[in-house]
Formats: C-alpha cells, sequence, structure tokens
C-alpha cells in the first residue's frame, strides 16, 4: 500500500510552535500566555491518550467533553475515507439532500424522545442553539403571538460563543468583552446548583425552589411575552452542576402551564454521556426542542443538530414558504456519514447501557472513596460519566477559597505532572472522560487526583490558608 506524504514535511517542533504562535488565534487563550512560553503540541491521540511532544497523557475530559467514542477509531477514518471519495461535497439548500444527510436525520430522530422528528443539521454546538432560537421566533410570529421574545437561561449557563448564544451564558465576559451589552430579551433564573446555593434546604426542596424562580420570571414579564427557557439537562461547562432531582419535572410543569417552550441544550449531554442517550431521559423531562453536537459524531469532524418536536415543526412548516435559514456546509456528506457510523458503533457496542450498568457507577464510587472525605473536597458530583470536584475551605459552612488562590489551575496542574488531563472551572474540578475510559484507567484518574489533593491542601497548610 502506498504511503501517504506526511503534509508536515520536515518541519520541526520549534518550527510549528513559531508558526502558531504567529499566526494562530487561541480559543480561549489569554495572547500574553503564548509570547511567555511556546503552545503545547497534541501530535497523535488513541483510546483515552493524547500524546504530544513525547508526553503522553490521560485525558479525563475526552477533548472538550466530546470525544464520547475514544480517539483513533479506524472505522470512522474508514467512513470520512470513503464518502469524501464518492460525494466530497454538496449542499442541502433547494431541496437537495445526500444519502448520508438523510440517513443521519433518521437516525437521530430514531434516537430522540418520541414525537421529536425533525432535524436540522448545523456544525457546531453554537449554531445549533441559534437555529433553536431562529426557530422558536418563527414559531411564534406562525402563532400569532410575536411579542413572545424573552428567553429564559440561568446564573452558570453555557450555550455558546456567538453573539446571540453568548448572551444567554453565565460567563458575562464573553458578551462584554467585545462590547455587547445584554440583549434585553434575556432574562435569567436561578440555577440548581444545590451545593453553593441550597443553604439549609433539602437538595429536593432546592431542586423545586430553583425551579419556581423561572415561574416567577415567566410571572414578572408576563407569559405573553416569554417565548422559551434554554437549559441544559446538567450545566457542565461552568461546573457539571447535576440539578436535584425534583428540579426539570417542575421546570417542565412550570414552561406547559404557561405554554413557554422548552429547550434542552444537549451539546454535552446528548448520546449517552449521562447513562441515557440523552440527559432529558436521564433527567425525567421532555423537550420541545434540543441542541446537540460533541458527541454527534465524537467530534472527529465539525456537525451538530437541532431536533424539534413534531407540533412544532406542524406549526413552522405550514405555509412557511422559502426558510430563510443555513448554512454552507449543513449537512455536509462527510461528516453525517462520521456521525452516522459514529451513532452505529456507540449503539452496537452498548456503550451508553455500560455507563449506566458499570462505568458510571463504579467512577462515581471510585471518586466517592478517594475524595469525598479529603479536607480540600466540598462535593462530589457525577451523571454518567460526567464528574466534577467541588473544592471548598470549610466542609460545614460550605465556603470557598478566594478564586484569586486558583486552587483548581493547582490541582490540574500536579494532575498534569502526573499524566493526567482534567479541567479546572473555577473552585471546580471537571471530567467528562471517553466512553471507552476502564476500570484501570478510572482508578488512575481517582488516585492522582488525590494526590494532586494532597499537595495543594498541604501547601495551604504551611501557609496558615
Amino acid at each position: 500500500m502506498n504511503q501517504q506524504p506526511d503534509l508536515m514535511g520536515s518541519l520541526t517542533l520549534e518550527q510549528l510552535q513559531t508558526y502558531d504562535r504567529n499566526h494562530h488565534m487561541h480559543s480561549f487563550t489569554d495572547p500574553d500566555a503564548l509570547r511567555q512560553s511556546p503552545p503545547f503540541v497534541i501530535e497523535s491521540a488513541e483510546g483515552c491518550y493524547v500524546t504530544g511532544q513525547n508526553i503522553r497523557l490521560l485525558d479525563a475530559m475526552a477533548g472538550l467533553g466530546c470525544v464520547n467514542i475514544g480517539y483513533g477509531r479506524q472505522e470512522l477514518a474508514d467512513a470520512a475515507a470513503h464518502v469524501m471519495k464518492k460525494l466530497s461535497y454538496y449542499h442541502s439548500f433547494s431541496a437537495v439532500t445526500n444519502p448520508y444527510a438523510a440517513a443521519l436525520s433518521q437516525k437521530i430522530s430514531a434516537l430522540a424522545p418520541d414525537g421529536m422528528n425533525k432535524v436540522f443539521i448545523s456544525n457546531s454546538g453554537s449554531e445549533a442553539v441559534e437555529t433553536a432560537l431562529k426557530l422558536v421566533a418563527l414559531y411564534w410570529h406562525k402563532k400569532g403571538e410575536p411579542n413572545r421574545k424573552a428567553i429564559i437561561t440561568r446564573d452558570y449557563a453555557y450555550h455558546g460563543s456567538t453573539i446571540a448564544t453568548a448572551a444567554l451564558n453565565g460567563n458575562r465576559e464573553m458578551a462584554s468583552q467585545f462590547g455587547y451589552t445584554e440583549s434585553m430579551h434575556v432574562l435569567r433564573a436561578q440555577a440548581p446548583y444545590w451545593y453553593r446555593e441550597g443553604g439549609d434546604m433539602s437538595p429536593e426542596d432546592f431542586g423545586l425552589a430553583a425551579a419556581r424562580s423561572v415561574e416567577d420570571i415567566i410571572l414578572q414579564a408576563g407569559p405573553e411575552n416569554v417565548a422559551a427557557f434554554v437549559g441544559e439537562p446538567i450545566q457542565g461547562t461552568m461546573g457539571i452542576i447535576v440539578p436535584p432531582s425534583t428540579y426539570w419535572p417542575e421546570v417542565e410543569r412550570i414552561c406547559r402551564k404557561y405554554g413557554v417552550l422548552l429547550i434542552a441544550d444537549e451539546v454535552v449531554s446528548g448520546f449517552g454521556r449521562t447513562g441515557h442517550w440523552f440527559g432529558q431521559q436521564a433527567l425525567g423531562f421532555t423537550a420541545d426542542i434540543m441542541t446537540l453536537a460533541k458527541g454527534l459524531s465524537s467530534s472527529y469532524l465539525p456537525v451538530s443538530a437541532t431536533v424539534i418536536s413534531d407540533d412544532i415543526a406542524g406549526v413552522i412548516e405550514d405555509g412557511v414558504g422559502l426558510l430563510q435559514h443555513g448554512f454552507t456546509t449543513s449537512g455536509h456528506p462527510v461528516t453525517c456519514a462520521v456521525a452516522l457510523k459514529n451513532l452505529l458503533l456507540i449503539e452496537e457496542e452498548g456503550m451508553v447501557e455500560a455507563i449506566r450498568d458499570d462505568k458510571g457507577p463504579y467512577f462515581e464510587d471510585k471518586l466517592n472513596a478517594a475524595l469525598q472525605d479529603h479536607p480540600l473536597v466540598g462535593e462530589v458530583r457525577v451523571c454518567g460519566l460526567m464528574a466534577a470536584i467541588e473544592l471548598c475551605k470549610d466542609k460545614s459552612t460550605r465556603d470557598q477559597y478566594p478564586l484569586e488562590l486558583a486552587l483548581c489551575d493547582h490541582v490540574g496542574q500536579g494532575a498534569l505532572m502526573r499524566g493526567l488531563i482534567v479541567r479546572a472551572v473555577g473552585n471546580v474540578v471537571v471530567m467528562c472522560p471517553p466512553f471507552s475510559i476502564s476500570h484501570a484507567e478510572m482508578d488512575m484518574i481517582c488516585s492522582v487526583l488525590a494526590e494532586a489533593c494532597n499537595d495543594v491542601y498541604a501547601a495551604l497548610q504551611s501557609q496558615g490558608s
């Protein structure tokens, strides 16, 4: 078999780092950091591990909580190569399709909760959420209620990085840094973050209270002015906030009561990460619209989807004329083929069931055993293969250390020095490992985090903190 030429030719690591520093603008990166030291170059990956600069690391974040199936699956490379040779591209405008977009749409609707059978394919989670917002606006316009413009989001939310989706986020700097003031149509409800905001309430009582903050906002704004509520089933990016069991059923009841559409942002939780195909199924509610990305193709190629209920589709598609929305690469044949193969492999190999019945419970038990009693740890949160370690200053009061101490960054750095990638989010260590992770690899995660926490706690004690 002929060897394919290496696109990098004879470029050295130092040359690549120089090219990158001079020309590549990085996401969520301080440019000063790149000026002070060169970027770390990841060169290969397989299973749960990534390798760069002769260093092999266990990636407990699966990239950005997205490489669900694990790195380096030959089946996905073969699917991409086969389709790229046969149909490298065609658009999905003007009533044109391709076999892979059609088959992927059917597969998503078959896996989705009952009554969700229309799928709009795009390229990223941000585009999927933006599509949902536009379809909500179209729905209410067609229903003759154009004043329903307000979107309710929550503290600690993350829904994307475009102008519209950034306005929904709990991280306000994602909009304000660029000079955009907060949209007058975005309203904020309390997050179901029991550990930080539950006070003396039980998790179940706090779940109801947090849900009823949504009702308070609807009543303050006037139900006739509220278009939709959008929420991640589990708030991932801002700290794996697992809501109390009472929360989502009550939110759904409130939305139904006032005719407010319910959008589930399943970009992280979709396609098995919770031990169910979708987070809605794990947490006991049904949305009108859901957004999907990351795990749809395990991020081997960029692809996302917005799935809408039959009832909403019936309103939107009734005499709408030309739907004035789309992207050049919506329904791209190669990305759709890879996504379809990815979903088939997850299904055929029983990965979702393995997370539900084995890997999720094992991970939770091991993390709790290793860290729940640690003096630096306030709470361990786990749902399937989504996990968080919340650091605290005082277990009894749940007080936090000042963020300026960057304790989670130090824990993360300690883990990295031991060969483990986790993510620091404020005072929370976040993990979303690949579905292919083994018990032994989960054991390694737990032991490394315990050691890293020991080091940070010892340093605090020596400083009298």
